[in-house]
């Protein structure tokens, strides 16, 4: 009797608990202190002291809860991964159209402190839980993405094996893990039509539900193995265009190496058309705003359906509008957190500026995305001149990445947002350097717990 092929959940088990390389833990630590950054620079943010002021009602833990002392797991995850998709210049994956570390990363953390487990028990957690993520979500297709939000349904399967790693799941009990979470997950678009914060707590739940299917995994309770392929499964229920046999395609490394990261407070969708407004204007850095006649930008048809908002009336409608985020390089210069806010939303100047924003749909971008995310921006001045630039790719992403320096400065520029003294910041992302080679997570543990120092 032949025995029945292996479900998805079980071969990506399978093929996520392989040995993690050095290569691989060096970039989940470049993605930790990305991470870290965007969640300290959001303390400050009126979601993180809603969050904060219900966690910290909530019994104590052993898991540092940003801004909230120390809790259990599931509280201090209410917190953590909210935070890190609030600024919006978490990283992306574009193949998968989602953002693996808000959820993964705090996930690995949460277990790691919880069970006193090595760094690089935490780091190996960090690139399996991309790995899943990025696996599961670009498995999905572009049709699923239309109308529900992929960091949502593919970050419980990252989340779940991140906390699967650590606890030491075999790859029989991973596949339950897997199986359990993907049967709750997904999380619907409405919410970017209303100017509500549900996005980030979309995080914080698909975190804590994978969490929990691993928890329960170890505790021996099964989970349903065919969970993305079955005929009532999420690819029937939720991806009308998914492709399967992308949850197990062959990669040269670990997909952790494939993740972007964004170095402009904006939706992802922008950053290609602010690449290339900052190169059309970089030969003319002194123009007077009064001699920018037009900007047209043609970029793909995702874009402008996240995108296309000549009127944000307020912070995260700004960061989904393309016209504002270069309106605003007109007015403003360099990209910078407060150019989103309501005075520089209201900037008389800024508002002028944005109606003579045309956005328009490039057949070719279109055809490119989602491996590639481009745009080209032509500026039209008085005198007649034209100024034109064009990206297939963003700053941030592997064809053009951010430096270690560059990734360090951004972190530490977040930490001072939210409110981190220079030196406390320091500690913090020395600690969190040191942890391909660190004896224990102390020094992290440390720093995280003097934030307010």
């Amino acid at each position: 009797m032949t025995a029945a092929a292996p479900s998805l959940t079980e071969g990506l088990a399978s093929l996520l608990l392989r040995p993690v390389d050095s290569g691989a833990r060096q970039r989940a630590g470049a993605l930790v202190t990305d991470w870290l950054g965007c969640a300290v620079g959001a303390r400050r943010s009126p979601l993180a002291t809603k969050l904060t002021a219900v966690v910290a009602t909530l019994p104590a833990g052993q898991v540092t809860a940003i801004g909230a002392g120390q809790r259990d797991a599931a509280s201090a995850l209410l917190v953590n991964a909210a935070l890190g998709n609030v600024l919006e210049m978490d990283d992306v994956h574009r193949g998968a159209i989602l953002h693996a570390g808000p959820v993964v990363i705090p996930v690995a953390l949460a277990v790691a402190e919880s069970t006193g487990a090595t760094p690089q028990q935490f780091l190996d957690a960090v690139v399996r839980g991309y790995e899943a993520t990025i696996r599961v979500g670009r498995a999905l297709g572009r049709g699923h993405y239309r109308y529900w939000h992929p960091t949502s349904t593919a970050g419980a399967f990252g989340a779940a094996a991140a906390a699967g790693s650590i606890l030491g799941l075999n790859a029989e009990a991973l596949a339950d893990a897997l199986g359990t979470a993907g049967s709750r997950t997904g999380g619907l678009w409405q919410m970017r039509h209303e100017p509500v914060p549900t996005k980030s707590i979309h995080n914080a739940e698909t975190a804590r539900s994978g969490l929990l299917a691993a928890q329960l995994a170890a505790a021996g309770l099964r989970g349903p193995r065919a969970i993305l392929e079955g005929v009532q499964g999420l690819f029937a229920a939720t991806a009308p265009d998914a492709q399967p046999e992308l949850v197990l395609a062959e990669a040269p490394d670990w997909l952790i190496h494939t993740t972007s990261l964004k170095p402009w407070p904006a939706c992802r969708h922008a950053h290609p058309a602010i690449d290339a407004m900052r190169d059309a204007l970089r030969e003319s850095e002194d123009l007077p705003i009064e001699a920018i006649v037009s900007i047209e930008v043609t970029t793909y048809a995702e874009a402008l359906r996240f995108c296309d908002r000549p009127n944000p009336a307020s912070e995260l409608e700004a960061k989904f509008s393309l016209q504002h985020a270069l309106a605003a390089i007109a007015c403003l210069g360099r990209p910078q957190l407060d150019h989103y806010l309501p005075t520089a939303i209201e900037n008389p100047k800024v508002r002028a500026m944005r109606a003579r924003v045309t956005v328009l749909e490039d057949a070719e971008a279109s055809a490119r995305f989602p491996d590639h995310y481009g745009a080209a921006v032509t500026v039209t001045l008085a005198d007649g001149r034209r100024l034109h630039a064009s990206r297939v790719d963003a700053w941030g992403d592997p064809e053009c990445p951010m430096s270690d320096a560059e990734i360090a400065a951004k972190a530490l520029g977040l930490a001072k947002w939210g409110g981190v003294s220079a030196e406390a910041a320091t500690r913090l992302f020395d600690a969190v350097r040191s942890l391909p080679t660190a004896r224990s997570m102390e020094s992290l543990q440390a720093a995280l717990a003097g934030l307010d120092a």
